[in-house]
């Protein structure tokens, strides 16, 4: 198993985040549901923790994913928060 964070993964986590739906960050990202959502698990599974709490057809950030979020954000190879 890779225990590795992938670039491509923190960089769907924070639109997704940014977002707080999956649906419009596929939209954004010219990718599908599944592809977001198997990313995020994997991330999930690297930290052992979970990143989001589902909130009807939303989701929220656990404490973890708000960490997670500020830290990526920080981190200046990966992009800045869309404000759209």
């Amino acid at each position: 198993m890779n225990d590795q964070l992938e670039l491509r993964d923190l960089i769907y986590f924070q639109r997704i985040a940014t977002l707080g739906h999956v649906g419009k960050a596929a939209e954004q990202l010219h990718k599908t549901q599944p592809a977001l959502t198997g990313s995020i698990r994997r991330l999930e599974r690297t930290l052992n923790t979970r990143l989001f709490e589902k909130d009807g057809r939303n989701i929220q950030l656990t404490a973890a994913g708000k960490l997670l979020l500020q830290r990526s954000q920080a981190c200046k190879m990966l992009p800045k928060r869309s404000k759209s």
